[in-house]
């Protein structure tokens, strides 16, 4: 085993048989069992035939765990029941099996065999508790992992290129690849200033200055003001913004600045509140916990079906993932119908935000069901925008009260959606489940700081140090170094860069990540959405001088103040005037509609049906570990529809009427 820098090994290695289970059964795999100061690591004795020896990840998120994220320890012994044990019990009986509560939904289960080894099962069990409460897996470890795992080959690199919207370059790509050409890369952030939460870059529209633009941020919370995250070809753009500072009164040129900022050169501007029917941090964490104590609950026999599955909704988990969908639908549904500015708003911008805006290009845009799309997709609405990983995820439980598995709820998601529409994507179950693993990977980068800020301190503080002067005292050297002078880098730090959750050859070998690729996957006729060449010269328009703006709530479109709707701190749900169904507002612009080329507007929205049965359990990612209770619910039914449609396809290329029909155009949607 390949040993990180830093780490020690805390026990000799023993030989044990760790439990791995497959649809049809499961098997026990000998190998070696170690135990350090950072992880527990296990190497089967025989790898597969047709794996390089030489491609041995340094931390194989497969068979390793890093000790913060064991959340217990069960012995088992014949002659006694299981018991969970801490560093504090007295074994008074050598572990015949050892089962290891990940903080996901992994379970990792141990055989000790019976040849000898009972005393050194005892000690690896003791070791093992002794490291994970003296475990010191802080940042600063980190930070000389990910120097290391820098030090790779200059041939490796990701499987799947990804943006990592940590520079302006990928911004102007993104834009340049929406043929959004009304909007403009805004370095105003880029010493993390006038917004610690927010990325560097981040996109405003072309006619606001940056001058005009620092006047906005101090009127939103966090002051993270309105900005671009994505643009449709007919012409709508999408916008995500916290809610407004209540006790700011802005001036005139304030409002006219935020007014720009909304509508980005439309005549109307709809404001989303994605806290409105959506769950709360705290309503998601309370649900998990239910769904993970549910699913890695001990198998008992007295208990039915039908009570588990009465069970399972009374978590309120799977109501979540419909209200999601549902509200992503709506937002992608108006998109797509509508030339406006859509502004999904929340308090705080960096929870349900990530949520929406992310699912409504996976149902929008073809280039995000792609592997390279939907990674830097991920970068984009929730690394570079700042979603709050470390606390949500709490690997060094700072504090309970911020844990929240949000973007577990947003690949839950992702998977209905890929449920219903089998062949639309090109990554697979596979590869979520890797990625939901992934979020407790500690040795990258990508989820283990808060924002791009946290990223830069982390990055750093192994190089500096707190420094008292007589003059002016304790100095932060990090925070003068980027404040004063932007370009943060050392020299020698520009030459590497901390690995990311998309370096998969460094966390999984070349086998698993086959894996990542669906082989039903059907590209789109057009490729993947690009703006390119569709132009509605909506950069050489002014802002508009009469504008509309409304309030999506409950499929309405409630008219709402037009100078600056988040003046009383929320949005309106009260209007004198009659609140208007979507369907009719969408009439009322049928004129302006008719203006946009037809040709441009996009048939591949994928809209998910999202009531009753068709939600349902992401059983292989939840029960991975109760191959009963997986059999018993009713199986997925994308691999035997992609198995049907392949079994139809070879027939009709074996018939004899395939002479007079071309059947290349047949794909699984036509089969329905």
């Amino acid at each position: 085993m390949k040993f990180l820098p830093g780490e020690t090994l805390c026990e000799e290695p023993i030989r044990v048989k760790k439990r791995l289970l497959f649809q049809d059964g499961c098997a026990n795999v000998p190998g070696t069992l170690y135990c350090t100061n950072y992880r527990i690591a296990f190497r089967p004795e025989t790898p597969h035939p047709s794996q390089d020896p030489s491609s041995e990840v340094l931390f194989d998120n497969a068979n390793d765990i890093a000790l913060p994220c064991v959340e217990r320890f069960l012995a088992v012994a014949s002659q006694t029941k299981a018991k969970v044990v801490t560093a504090q019990s007295n074994l008074k009986f050598i572990p015949e099996e050892l089962l290891i509560y990940h903080r996901g939904f992994r379970v990792v289960h141990f055989q000790f065999s019976d040849t000898g080894l009972q005393p050194l099962a005892y000690k690896i069990t003791k070791a093992m508790l002794v490291s994970q409460q003296k475990s010191s897996l802080k940042m600063q470890f980190g930070n000389k992992v990910f120097q290391s795992l820098d030090n790779r080959p200059a041939h490796a690199s990701m499987d799947f290129p990804t943006r990592l919207f940590e520079s302006s370059a990928d911004w102007e790509n993104e834009i340049e690849r929406l043929g959004a050409s009304a909007w403009r890369v805004s370095s105003v952030n880029e010493r993390c200033d006038a917004s610690t939460s927010l990325s560097k870059y981040f996109v405003v529209p072309c006619k606001l200055l940056d001058h005009d633009l620092k006047k906005t941020f101090g009127h939103f919370i966090q002051r993270r003001v309105p900005r671009w995250s994505w643009h449709h070809p007919a012409g709508s753009d999408l916008l995500r913004s916290a809610g407004s500072q209540t006790n700011t009164d802005p001036n005139k040129d304030d409002v006219r600045s935020i007014r720009s900022l909304l509508f980005a050169n439309h005549s109307q501007c709809v404001v989303v509140d994605t806290s409105e029917d959506l769950p709360g941090v705290s309503d998601i964490q309370m649900s998990y916990v239910k769904l993970r104590g549910l699913c890695l609950a001990d198998p008992s026999p007295q208990v039915s079906d039908e009570k588990w599955l009465s069970t399972l909704e009374s978590t309120h988990w799977l109501d979540h993932v419909r209200l999601c969908l549902k509200k992503a639908s709506e937002v992608s549904i108006l998109l797509s119908e509508k030339r406006l500015s859509v502004v999904l708003q929340e308090p705080e911008d960096r929870d349900m935000n990530c949520v929406v805006t992310s699912l409504v290009q996976v149902i929008s845009d073809p280039h995000a069901r792609t592997l390279s799309g939907f990674q830097s997709l991920v970068q984009k609405e929730w690394v570079s925008a700042g979603h709050p990983f470390l606390q949500r995820i709490n690997p060094f439980k700072y504090t309970d009260k911020e844990e929240s598995p949000v973007f577990l709820l947003f690949l839950d998601c992702v998977w209905q959606v890929m449920h219903q529409f089998p062949t639309a994507f090109e990554l697979t179950e596979s590869y979520l489940i890797a990625l939901q693993d992934s979020t407790y990977n500690l040795f990258c980068s990508s989820f283990a700081h808060n924002c791009q800020w946290d990223r830069i301190r982390g990055s750093q503080r192994h190089s500096f140090t707190p420094t008292y002067t007589p003059v002016n005292g304790w100095r932060d050297i990090v925070r003068e170094k980027i404040f004063l002078n932007g370009d943060y880098k050392t020299a020698e730090e520009k030459k590497t860069a901390p690995p990311t959750v998309w370096d998969w050859h460094l966390f999984y070998n070349r086998l698993h990540r086959q894996q990542f690729r669906n082989p039903t996957y059907q590209i789109p006729e057009r490729g993947v959405l690009n703006g390119n060449g569709i132009s509605h010269n909506a950069d050489k328009l002014e802002a508009p001088n009469s504008s509309n703006v409304f309030l999506l709530s409950k499929g309405f479109l409630i008219p709402q103040s037009p100078l600056f709707p988040w003046k009383s701190g929320t949005v309106s749900k009260r209007s004198n005037r009659r609140a208007q169904s979507l369907e009719n507002l969408l009439e009322e612009d049928r004129q302006l509609r008719s203006n946009i080329d037809s040709s441009s507007a996009p048939t591949d929205l994928l809209l998910p049906v999202c009531f009753g049965p068709f939600i349902r359990l992401w059983k292989r990612c939840y029960l991975r570990f109760d191959l009963e209770k997986q059999n018993k619910l009713a199986p997925p039914a994308e691999t035997p529809l992609a198995k049907e449609v392949t079994s139809l396809q070879e027939k009709l290329r074996n018939h004899p009427l395939h002479t007079r029909h071309d059947i290349n155009g047949l794909s699984p949607s036509s089969c329905r």
